[in-house]
This record gives structure tokens, C-alpha cells and sequence, in this order.
């Protein structure tokens, strides 16, 4: 196994994490507001991170808490947009629409780092693309305000895996974990004290969800997303990561009840499809090519 392919196998992984996130956190918004939780989740990560591993992340440069914060605004603008947007949708759409972000991925890998994506790549992403296309629009659901701030979530999200790549080369992965993960913590702080009221009670299953949410889909996906991505491409990233919004369907179908009907598992269906197209194109001269200019 290549270390391409190992790292591949990783964040296929962290999807199903991440797919799961959106039920875990649809349940916990019944209970505290959406800056509350990305505020506990991040603090208790930041904690965590602190307690156990302070002699491997400090110390830590000017520079690299600059580019690290830049990288953390990206990530908790983001989680903003989509857990406020998740209070106005259901969970399967949420997790559809945040998979968009592989439509902008190669066009922002072009402006940011100059890099032309693979033909494969680019193939992948259109099946990826008709596949969402099913998934966000099922017949009779509106678009609501919930569904656009998912949307600008997904944009955000897009810009973060891009500019990931660029980042992750310059500090370990600790480190970079750890700067994004306290830079969200002092953000959502400062937000939820300026906007929220505590609440009177929390009950004992939203604690440990904002365990689950702290440990396993913050502290541990960031740390392998962070150590793993940078041995792939962000388009190939991007194109792994839209197998999350079938996970998280699954996920809300068995604990919610929400149902995404046959449009929704042929949906599910291309981009399984496009997710394989983009992972083979390697072995295939004419998909391995660059669309554009030589890299």
C-alpha cells in the first residue's frame, strides 16, 4: 500500500465520523444554541490538547500562528454557517449541501495555489456534482435560509481544504491542530458570551454527544485530516469527503426518521460513482492528464 492510498483510506474514514456529526449535533442544538456547542467542542479540545500534548506543540512561531489562525477562521466560520444552518434544515440535507464544497475545490486550487486539477479529478467531481444535484433537491423541499447558510458552509469549507494544503507543510500536525482548534475555541467563546444566555440545564445525553463531538470529530479528524491530506491532492480530499453526506443519510434515517427517497439513493448511488472514477484515474493516461497548463 502507497502512502497515497494509506492516507486516502484515512480520510475515507474520518467521513464516517463526519457523517455521523450531523445527527449527534441536530440532537445537542435541542438543549444550547449553535455558538455553545462549536464553544464546547473546541474548548474541551483545546484542553484536551493542552493536557497531553503541550511539550510536542510548543513552541510555536509567529508565523505559524499566523498562517494556523488564518486556517482556524476558515474552519470555525464554517462550523458557524453550518450549525446555525443545521437549526433550519434536517441533518441528511445538511450533510448534502456541505458536500457541494467539491465544485469549488478545483476552481479555488487554481486561484490559490496555481495548480491545475486532473482530468480524472475534474470527471469525478461532474458525476459527484449530479449526484448532489439529486441529493439537495428532492421534489416538493424548498431551499430555505437554513439550506444557504449550509451553502456558504460548504464555500468556506472548500477554501479551508485548499488552503490546508498550503499550510500543513510548514508545522507538524499537532501543532496545526492545536492552533486551529484553540483559535475556534477564543472565537465561539467571545461570540457566545456576547449573543447567548447560559442555559438553565444541560442534560447528560448532550454532554456526552459534546464528548463524542470533542474527541472523535474534532480533536481526532482534525489531527488525521491535518497528518494525511497534504499526501493527496484537495481536489482527490474534496472529491472522498462527499461520500460524508451518505453516511450521514444513514445515520439520520436509522435515529431520526428522515427519509431521502429514490432520488436521493441515486444520488447516493453517483457519487459513490464519482468518488471511484476520481480514485482510478490515476491508471488511465487520458483522466491522469492535467487540464491545463504543465504543472
Amino acid at each position: 500500500m502507497t502512502r497515497k492510498t494509506r492516507a486516502e483510506g484515512v480520510l475515507l474514514a474520518l467521513t464516517l465520523i463526519w457523517g455521523s456529526t450531523f445527527v449527534v449535533g441536530k440532537l445537542v442544538l435541542v438543549s444550547i444554541t449553535p455558538l455553545q456547542m462549536i464553544a464546547a467542542r473546541f474548548t474541551l479540545a483545546t484542553v484536551f490538547l493542552l493536557a497531553f500534548f503541550s511539550r510536542r506543540i510548543f513552541p510555536l512561531t509567529r508565523r505559524q500562528l499566523l498562517r494556523g489562525g488564518v486556517l482556524g477562521v476558515f474552519l470555525f466560520l464554517g462550523f458557524v454557517a453550518q450549525t446555525v444552518g443545521l437549526t433550519m434544515t434536517t441533518a441528511s440535507k445538511s450533510a448534502f449541501i456541505t458536500g457541494m464544497m467539491v465544485v469549488f475545490v478545483p476552481l479555488l486550487q487554481v486561484v490559490i495555489e496555481r495548480r491545475s486539477p486532473r482530468i480524472g479529478n475534474l470527471a469525478g467531481v461532474a458525476v459527484v456534482t449530479g449526484g448532489l444535484w439529486l441529493l439537495t433537491s428532492p421534489a416538493g423541499a424548498a431551499f430555505g435560509t437554513g439550506d444557504m447558510l449550509t451553502l456558504v458552509c460548504a464555500v468556506l469549507f472548500a477554501v479551508y481544504i485548499v488552503y490546508i494544503d498550503v499550510v500543513a507543510h510548514e508545522m507538524s500536525a499537532l501543532q496545526l491542530t492545536f492552533i486551529q482548534m484553540a483559535s475556534n475555541a477564543i472565537f465561539s467563546l467571545a461570540g457566545s458570551a456576547a449573543f447567548d444566555t447560559l442555559p438553565a440545564r444541560v442534560p447528560g445525553g448532550a454532554v456526552v454527544a459534546i464528548l463524542y463531538l470533542t474527541i472523535f470529530a474534532t480533536v481526532l479528524t482534525t489531527f488525521m485530516q491535518t497528518r494525511y491530506q497534504k499526501e493527496t491532492s484537495p481536489t482527490r480530499a474534496a472529491v472522498i469527503f462527499t461520500i460524508e453526506p451518505v453516511f450521514a443519510a444513514v445515520s439520520a434515517a436509522l435515529v431520526l426518521g428522515e427519509q431521502i427517497g429514490v432520488g436521493g439513493a441515486a444520488g447516493g448511488g453517483l457519487i459513490i460513482g464519482g468518488v471511484l472514477l476520481s480514485e482510478l484515474s490515476d491508471g488511465i493516461p487520458l483522466l491522469n492528464r492535467s487540464f491545463g497548463p504543465a504543472e
